[in-house]
């Protein structure tokens, strides 16, 4: 009730104020035609005010002001003059010209304003909005018992978020499919907290802080969600940029608020995501600014995970995509002593993390069918992506009127994230539309004849939302060692699309700025990190980013020999792709009228153009029984509305054929 009442002051408070700032400005502005005319030739004029400082008159009206009760009009007008020393002759002459008498003239006084007069309206709107912010603040709660004013001891408190894992409604390891060896380390974490007591009595120690590692999108996050609803143990999860302030030392005292409540809610765990805002290195060059809040707030997480005054049964658990920036202090052993790196899901965790999302999804077959098969097509993609890609399937279903999800939909889906939507509204000339087609036929040419190279699945020349006029979508293999040879037929490749350009037309365009972009790096890369140029010798060479500015831990000779042999490769590179397509020229002729005429084409198109490759099969990457149901299903018409057959470029587009 007590609150109430201060509430409801605060607010009368406010309106006073407000009420008094009207009428202080009520004053109306009027002209000296109108003073003249329609107030001093009607005799209304009572008397006139002068005040020299500010240039203005204000005119005092006789008691017609207040009429029956109710205000009509202001008690008062303002009138600005441009000389003020002169308004009063002025005045005269005015009366004159009107013939008002002597006795009825209008009085005039100027006004003598004090230190009070001239502040005393401040005065009074700032005792106003003093009570009224002191009232405010009281009827927040944001003073003491004493009435002192702690606001700042409210901004000192870490505002993190208390997960309740006893209720069992949140995720659960069972939900986090993939990463079966974070989850397992991550699991000791919870069995020590259930069962303390089995480490105890052997004398082991748990490690106090665990770091979750890994690209964005890999799932670090959501498995510290499912380590919350596991561990039936208070979970404080707090973002690190919640300690980031402008206020010097806040950072510090949110930091002890945080691990003081964890001890007091003690076995329990604090989650702090995206540590990196708060654990960068400290700067080490003294001549240099530092930004001391920040190092206060690492020194503060320091002192509190491994210092005087630590106690046991809190574990601190951080997560970030930046481990290069984190300061060697928070990283070494007894306080983020486990390192969980999460690193990009392979093929079987991929399928298992499809087979996790389609489980929401109304799909045409079960969700087998669809997983092995999708999670083949998205080699490097995260679980963010994976998850994305069901979603647009879905989208992409119902914006098509389908009553289900099937294979088309997640080709669709597939195809988006890879190289984005058809910009239907990009038109390209004729000669642009040849240009594309060759350049895309001469990428699909050279990877269809070499050993070394990923299958061809889809050929476009639909420019795309990305920027891109074409795009050739191929498999990469999940490979970790290349050697030499491979990675020189993946440079002739990337040069297909220049090659077939200089050889059908005799001129280049800027289409393969990016293939050109790959290709060089590709030949730094063997000449400077892999050693595979006998004239350089078995040496890596660092980048010069890595060594800092100025300091290249090579001669300039020997930077001039690199630059050559990169040159060298790039240009056999070229020689050897050029030999390619001019003995092979018939084909690409074949490949680009295909293209022309249906603008996609896909690994069967190819294959029934210029025969199967030369190497053997490439890699197949859908089972067979994918597309034997798929054809079946669109024989039928199963779970599909009844609309007119789509083109024959469609068909080639969304049908797709083992490799």
């Amino acid at each position: 009730m007590a609150t109430l009442y201060r509430r409801f002051f605060a607010v009368l408070v406010v309106f006073t104020l407000l009420n008094f700032l009207a009428r202080f400005n009520q004053n109306t502005e009027v002209s000296w035609n109108d003073f003249v005319n329609e107030m001093l030739a009607k005799g209304e004029v009572a008397r006139v005010e002068v005040d020299p400082e500010t240039d203005c008159v204000y005119v005092y009206l006789y008691n017609d002001a207040v009429l029956l009760g109710q205000r009509v009009r202001p008690s008062s007008y303002r009138l600005k003059v441009a000389n003020i020393d002169k308004f009063e002759e002025k005045l005269r002459a005015a009366e004159d010209a009107l013939n008002i008498s002597l006795m009825d003239r209008i009085p005039v006084t100027y006004r003598r304003v004090d230190f009070f007069d001239k502040f005393k309206y401040v005065i009074i709107i700032g005792v106003l909005a003093a009570g009224a912010l002191y009232f405010l603040l009281r009827a927040s709660g944001m003073t003491g018992r004493q009435g002192g004013f702690s606001a700042f001891n409210q901004l000192k408190m870490a505002r993190f978020t208390i997960v309740d894992g006893a209720s069992g409604k949140g995720i659960c390891f069972k939900d986090v499919a993939g990463m079966h060896e974070a989850k397992t380390e991550v699991k000791e974490f919870v069995d020590y907290l259930k069962n303390p007591e089995r480490y105890l009595h052997l004398g082991a120690k748990v490690p106090k802080g665990a770091l979750l590692l890994g690209p964005p999108g890999c799932g670090k996050t959501l498995l510290a969600k499912a380590v919350a609803t596991e561990a039936q143990v208070p979970f404080l999860a707090i973002a690190g940029s919640e300690f980031v302030e402008v206020i010097g030392g806040l950072g510090a005292a949110r930091m002890r608020s945080l691990f003081k409540e964890a001890r007091v809610r003690a076995p329990c765990i604090v989650y702090i995501d995206e540590i990196d805002a708060v654990g960068k290195k400290r700067s080490t060059n003294m001549s240099t600014f530092s930004n001391t809040e920040e190092e206060q707030t690492l020194n503060q997480l320091l002192v509190e995970m491994d210092g005087m005054g630590t106690t046991d049964h809190v574990i601190v658990l951080a997560s970030t995509n930046r481990a290069d920036v984190l300061d060697n202090a928070l990283m070494r052993p007894g306080r983020l002593d486990r390192h969980i790196f999460i690193d990009l899901p392979t093929l079987q965790e991929r399928r298992e993390i499809f087979e996790q999302h389609l489980k929401s999804l109304k799909l045409t077959q079960p969700g087998t069918f669809y997983s092995q098969r999708l999670a083949e097509l998205t080699p490097g993609f995260s679980g963010a992506d994976i998850a994305n890609i069901c979603n647009e399937a879905a989208l992409h279903a119902a914006r098509e009127g389908h009553q289900s999800v099937h294979t088309s939909n997640f080709e669709y889906a597939v195809e988006r994230v890879i190289a984005g939507t058809v910009k239907k509204s990009k038109i390209m000339s004729k000669e642009e539309r040849r240009v594309v087609a060759y350049h895309e036929s001469g990428h699909a040419l050279v990877g269809w004849l070499l050993e070394n190279t990923e299958a061809v699945m889809k050929v476009s020349i639909a420019p795309r939302t990305n920027a891109a006029l074409g795009f050739a979508q191929i498999l990469p293999r999940e490979q970790y060692l290349f050697t030499k040879e491979q990675l020189f037929e993946r440079m002739c490749m990337a040069l297909g699309g220049r090659v077939a350009e200089v050889i059908t037309f005799n001129k280049a365009t800027t289409g393969a700025q990016d293939d050109l972009r790959k290709v060089t790096r590709v030949a730094y890369d063997m000449v400077k990190h892999y050693g595979m140029v006998p004239s350089i010798g078995q040496v890596s060479f660092p980048d010069d980013e890595k060594t800092g500015i100025g300091k290249r831990p090579f001669s300039q000779g020997l930077q001039e020999m690199m630059d050559y042999e990169a040159q060298q490769l790039v240009a056999s590179a070229f020689k050897h792709t050029e030999k390619i397509l001019l003995d092979n020229r018939d084909k690409l002729q074949l490949l680009a009228d295909a293209l022309l005429e249906h603008e996609v084409i896909n690994y069967s198109d190819i294959e029934a153009l210029i025969g199967p490759p030369p190497h053997g099969p490439k890699k197949m990457i859908a089972p067979q029984s994918w597309i034997e149901a798929e054809k079946d299903k669109q024989d039928t018409g199963e779970d599909e509305p009844r609309r007119p057959p789509p083109p024959k470029d469609m068909e080639n587009d969304t049908n797709l054929s083992p490799v």
